[in-house]
């Protein structure tokens, strides 16, 4: 028998195939790949980066959903089932979007697999695939699994490995999908399972997918301590309140932390509040906002990548302007300009869903005008279209050269080491790469367009 696991692609660009340069790891389908029998043959194929053969003989299909590959995971989900292939879709969109998945596939796996993918693939060896299979959110690789990192070999993904330490989130954020998938629970793996599987990786980088590492401070701090000694470098996602908590920060520094991706989200109190994102009183100081939690953060060397959202209902044209100039001078080492995005299932989808003001028939990520970064809904103190353009033209400002150069000129943090500098001067040109390149992308292939079939002649060819 023979499993094929997928990773789709977000789409194409003025008839251009993307391929994503910036591609990290398919942590997701190597778990998988870890969960199937071990006398099933599994193969991995990215698209983001190469084609797919859909004539390859395979006994089941497995495809992660995403919302922004939702379009595509579709598309590929049906050139498999038009060749009488069995498709599952799994991944938190399809959780949260169920029915519109069940249109593309034979089977939805809803939850998380290490729950119930080896049910699956014994089913689909009987022929006896289910409709639906359940399962609750959990710890990830319980029972100290590994990933089919083997896999991944030949596929040039950036040297970092990805790992996990904990799903899910405190916070009730009303934009995050991430949040109503976990109901706000949080789930930890066993600090010496992650310590075994540190030791046997190749390379000494490593990003933990956490939605937020530090959400429980003390779990936090017992797995730092267990780091130290591995001489590992490593990043995350994290909450700002970390900064209120010393001996976290020092155990980070002292674990090798090099920084996290931060979700500062807005600088105005107001528009912190009504998003339920659960610290507004950080922002009130006389010195600016998170003023006292930035210059903790730069005093223990960590590099933040902070990601910033814009659509509020506090927010004006001018809001986006003032805070491009507040993260320039906070000399991040990266930062995301970002249009709100009203994910399905989340209180903010189901609020403008309730004003009609959604966009593009309220389901953006499939509608073929759609472009990302383009604003889905109706913003209440601008035009949505204005707003594109405005966040546009903050990434153009923000990754210029001569910004980055500015941004660099910090001896706290990117200048702090050699090998500090080192991974700002590396990324930072990826990063704009990647953010230029996205520009007018559409999600999925197009039918009847050149990339369409580029790809598909391709395919054909190749077989």
């Amino acid at each position: 028998m023979r499993v094929t696991l997928i990773k789709p692609r977000i789409g194409t660009s003025d008839d251009t195939l993307y391929v994503d340069e910036a591609r990290m790891e398919p942590l997701t389908l190597s778990v998988i790949a870890g969960l199937t029998p071990p006398d099933v043959d599994v193969r991995i194929y990215d698209d983001r980066m190469e084609r797919i053969p859909f004539d390859e003989p395979t006994s089941l299909v497995g495809i992660t959903v995403e919302t922004w590959t939702a379009r595509r995971a579709y598309q590929i989900a049906d050139e498999y089932r038009q060749r009488g292939v069995p498709v599952v879709l799994g991944g938190v969109h399809t959780t949260l979007a169920t029915e519109e998945a069940r249109a593309h596939a034979d089977s939805v796996f809803l939850g998380d697999a290490e729950q119930g993918w080896p049910e699956v693939v014994a089913d689909a060896a009987r022929g006896r695939l289910q409709p639906v299979y359940r399962a609750s959110p959990g710890v990830a690789q319980s029972r100290g699994l590994r990933p089919r990192r083997d896999l991944y070999r030949g596929k040039g993904y950036l040297p970092i490995h990805l790992m996990q330490f904990s799903r899910g989130c405190p916070f009730a954020c009303t934009f995050c999908a991430v949040s109503r998938y976990f109901d706000r629970r949080l789930y930890h793996r066993h600090i010496d399972e992650i310590v075994a599987e540190l030791a046997t990786l190749e390379k000494k980088i490593v990003f933990f997918v956490d939605d937020n590492f530090t959400a429980n401070p003390e779990l936090a701090k017992e797995l730092c301590r267990a780091l130290i000694p591995l001489k590992i470098r490593w990043v995350s996602q994290g909450s700002i309140d970390m900064t209120e908590d010393p001996e976290l920060m020092s155990l980070m520094a002292e674990s090798g932390c090099l920084g996290h991706v931060i979700g500062f989200e807005s600088l105005d109190p107001e528009a912190i509040r009504r998003m339920g994102k659960g610290h507004p009183n950080i922002l009130h100081s006389a010195a600016g906002p998170y003023a006292r939690q930035l210059e903790i953060l730069r005093d223990y060397g960590l590099q933040t990548w902070a990601a910033l959202t814009f659509g509020h209902d506090t927010d004006t044209l001018d809001t986006v302007k003032r805070t491009l100039d507040w993260a320039i001078r906070q000399k991040f080492a990266f930062a995301a300009f970002n249009v709100l995005t009203p994910y399905p299932g989340t209180e903010l989808y189901r609020s403008l869903q309730k004003e009609d003001r959604l966009l593009y028939g309220g389901r953006w990520w499939l509608h073929p005008d759609y472009r990302v970064n383009a604003t889905p809904f109706v913003p209440r103190r601008i035009d949505p279209d204005e707003l594109t353009r405005a966040l546009a033209e903050a990434r153009h400002t923000w990754s210029r050269p001569l910004t980055i150069l500015r941004r660099f000129l910090d001896f706290r943090t990117h200048l702090r080491s050699p090998y500090r500098a080192g991974v700002y001067l590396t990324y930072n040109p990826l990063v704009r790469r990647e953010v230029r390149r996205k520009v007018g992308l559409r999600f999925g292939l197009e039918p009847g367009t050149a990339s369409f079939d580029q790809y598909r002649s391709a395919d054909a060819h190749s077989h």
